[in-house]
């Protein structure tokens, strides 16, 4: 059952027309089944919230999705750093959607221009609305050029409770890998074991949950102390995370970004449903040092990049990206 999901950062009436809403948290969940040749495919539209005034839901979408939708009604400071994040996040597919309201004209040129710096070269403008049946094609013919790496299991937790008959369970975005009913996980920071007892995906027992999946873990075996949000799931012994008090690294700057980070400064870094904050301890030639409020979990292999941002920088609040090793 492939899930697409997509970041959308539009209107709630175009959402409404391509696919059903669902959820709501600080992020809108907007989900289209379609079937072909016995198999049902699946469009997850991911919609934040609150953007400009909050930039955590727009990176925690960004933290999930594999291609972008981006309405359009006007240019200004919030389309740019719309952009530039959509860049940072190594989103290189997705459709550019001209729709101003009514007297009102965006320039397509311009809007070229700033998805050429912002390093979204390769999305497809549409000058005005296309209709809802012409972008569900679209987003389909993104599934079969996205790559899924044969990575291990990496899992956030973002929602956790107990189920009367079922027991504990915990809910995230599979980020890399699968996991199956019956497998033996670890939970980090409690650094506690479970046994998987049943797989919920769209509201359906599955026998496994791959790359992109919201899933539903019934787990035994565990405490409900060793779970929070933001805790990781992977499987036991697996050995795929690095736990980061303090961090050595290059920052790569974003475009259009022109502040000069100093000592002292806290930033942000957003990366697998993260967003943990941090003081800059030392800058040394191109290199930060920053140590870390709690510790940041990234992958040994297969890492996405970290966006680092700065709450305090004005319109454009991304500030960068870097990987650790």
């Amino acid at each position: 059952m492939p899930v697409l999901n997509v970041a959308f950062v539009g209107s709630e009436s175009l959402a409404r027309k391509i696919a059903k809403k669902g959820d709501v948290r600080d992020i809108e969940s907007y989900v289209f089944k379609e079937e072909k040749n016995g198999e049902m495919r699946i469009i997850s539209l991911l919609r934040p919230l609150k953007h400009p005034e909050k930039i955590r839901p727009l990176l925690s979408v960004l933290n999930v999705a594999k291609i972008g939708i981006i309405e359009i009604s006007k240019v200004d400071a919030a389309l740019g750093e719309i952009c530039v994040s959509f860049g940072c996040a190594n989103i290189n597919e997705g459709l550019v959607i001209i729709n101003p309201q009514d007297g009102e004209w965006v320039d397509p040129d311009q809007v070229r221009i700033i998805l050429e710096q912002s390093g979204l070269k390769n999305w497809q403008l549409f000058e005005q609305l296309p209709d809802e049946h012409s972008i569900r094609e679209k987003l389909y013919s993104f599934m079969d050029i996205i790559e899924n790496q044969k990575s291990s299991l990496i899992l956030p937790v973002d929602q956790f409770f107990n189920v009367k008959g079922v027991g504990l369970v915990a809910i995230g975005y599979v980020q890399s890998g699968s996991v199956s009913k019956h497998d033996s996980i670890q939970v980090l920071p409690a650094d506690e074991n479970g046994i998987v007892r049943s797989l919920q995906v769209m509201d359906d027992d599955v026998d496994i949950a791959v790359s992109g999946d919201r899933v539903g873990l019934a787990i035994r075996n565990l405490r409900e102390e060793a779970l929070h949000r933001g805790c990781m799931i992977v499987h036991a012994d697996s050995n795929v995370l690095n736990k980061n008090i303090s961090s050595t690294f290059t920052l790569n700057k974003a475009p259009f970004q022109k502040r000069v980070l100093q000592i002292g400064d806290v930033i942000h870094a957003a990366v697998d449903m993260q967003f943990i904050v941090g003081r800059i301890k030392n800058i040394e030639d191109s290199k930060l040092t920053v140590d870390w409020e709690i510790p940041l979990w990234t992958r040994k292999k297969f890492s996405p990049p970290i966006i680092i941002t700065q709450l305090d920088a004005g319109p454009m609040r991304i500030i960068g990206t870097t990987v650790l090793q």
